[in-house]
């Protein structure tokens, strides 16, 4: 009776929606999703194309849809009196050509997904021109109507529960390195998304620290974090100051060696370390007391041949000592490189290292990533190891000395260390759970 009271194309729009539905929610189902985030528009797309290991295209879709949306209430308000060609002013045209790239958009991420979903369903790719041609709707019908099951299931991992917590916590020393790390968060499209947790260590001053893990195990998270250049949910203390609530007068005492050069190419040495000094050392000092400082670290890192020499005129080797002797200037306490040996061979690698030892000995902290360890590693006092644990949040494995480290995990090399704690999709064992956990009872004692 009620459609009987309806137009023909409300009756149409309205069954042509319900056969939408009905045939997303077939395919959700193949898939081993919630069925009901069908009836959620603009979302379910988004869903369906984490069906199809295309999360990326999805979000983009999602924008492109949204600004469909706007357009089409802008067009009716700028269209409405609309009556010939003639009418057409600037704005109508601007957004007419808004709306077109727009709607080209949207349909480039609709293929896409579509893409993944006939490659996850075993379809031929010519299957793709049933959305360009007649409706997704149909296509949609073909995955979720027929026999076709998917290749593989896309697991949201971030639902895992992970590793437990450790219940670890780390006392404060009057001197050294404490870290408590309780999480360190980010937004990832709405959603939360946890990076570390539940880190806690104390370096003894005068150690050097090589920080382990595999690719994504939050390595440069981590040291961000202990830097305060992106803080966490965390308590870090350096030599009896917390880092966080006086990072204003901390931060000097930090020394950060980015992976990429920070120096103007054609300045000197020189002038390149004075310029540091002027940074970083207080401005009461005077003039002759930062040429000292300047010289002293000219000779510590062996520059003081190459001082009069262009940044751009040094070798590999001596830019990566400069870079370090830019943050020795202020004397920090607490020295941390990423990845300092980039591009280096091994005997210019390990010179350097050798360098940063000699740091070490002054009663410094030195904390350094490299992905070739095994060449330097006895140049390393202790070893803190990072892994993704099965909800794929970056998590303590071990921190101590290197041969408790090779004990710990029964290896010799840094190296094999990671990938007993690399996920098996990564070439690793995916043990990092149990050794997470292994870790924790060991502390406990």
């Amino acid at each position: 009776m009620l459609f009987g009271l309806l137009p023909d194309n409300i009756i149409f729009s309205v069954l042509e929606q319900a056969f939408y539905i009905f045939v997303l929610f077939k395919v959700f189902k193949k898939c081993d999703r919630k069925g009901w985030w069908a009836f959620i528009p603009a979302y379910r797309e988004y869903q369906l194309a984490k069906c199809a290991d295309r999360e990326k295209d999805g979000r983009a879709y999602l924008f492109f849809a949204l600004l469909e949306l706007i357009f089409g209430f802008v067009f009716r308000y700028l269209f409405d009196d609309f009556e010939n060609v003639e009418q057409v002013t600037v704005a109508q045209m601007l957004m007419l050509c808004l709306g077109l790239v727009t709607t080209v958009g949207s349909l480039i991420y609709q293929i896409r997904i579509y893409s993944g979903l006939i490659d996850l369903f075993g379809y031929q790719r010519g299957w793709i021109w049933l959305l360009v041609l007649v409706d997704n709707s149909v296509l949609l019908a073909v995955f979720g109507l027929s026999k076709a099951q998917p290749k593989f299931i896309y697991i949201d991992e971030s639902q895992n529960k992970g590793a437990a917590l450790s219940g670890l916590h780390a006392s404060a020393m009057e001197s050294g390195l404490t870290v408590n790390i309780e999480e360190r968060v980010a937004v990832d499209f709405f959603k939360k998304k946890c990076l570390l947790r539940d880190i806690h260590l104390n370096v003894e001053p005068g150690h050097m620290v090589l920080l382990l893990g595999g690719s994504g195990a939050g390595k440069t998270t981590f040291l961000n974090a202990v830097n305060g250049y992106e803080k966490a949910k965390a308590e870090i203390i350096l030599n009896g100051t917390n880092l966080y609530d006086e990072y204003g007068k901390m931060k000097y005492r930090i020394g950060f060696v980015p992976q990429m050069d920070l120096m103007r190419g054609n300045d000197t040495v020189e002038r390149t370390l004075l310029d540091a000094a002027r940074l970083r050392l207080p401005l009461d000092m005077s003039s002759k007391d930062r040429e000292n400082r300047v010289d002293e670290a000219l000779n510590f890192f062996g520059l003081m041949p190459v001082k009069k020499s262009l940044c751009d005129k040094l070798s590999g080797g001596q830019k990566k000592r400069l870079s370090i002797a830019m943050e020795y200037i202020s004397n920090p306490d607490l020295f941390i490189l990423d990845e300092p040996d980039s591009g280096l061979d091994g005997v210019m690698a390990r010179e350097l290292m050798s360098g940063l030892r000699k740091v070490a000995d002054q009663g410094k902290i030195v904390m350094v990533i490299t992905h070739s360890p095994d060449r330097v590693i006895d140049l390393f006092d202790d070893v803190i190891v990072l892994a993704k644990d099965s909800k794929l949040t970056g998590r303590l494995t071990f921190f101590g000395p290197v041969d408790e480290a090779k004990k710990f995990f029964g290896r010799e090399k840094m190296e094999e260390i990671v990938l007993r704690i690399n996920r098996k999709e990564e070439g690793g064992e995916g043990l990092a759970d149990s050794f997470i956990e292994k870790y924790a009872e060991v502390c406990h004692g």
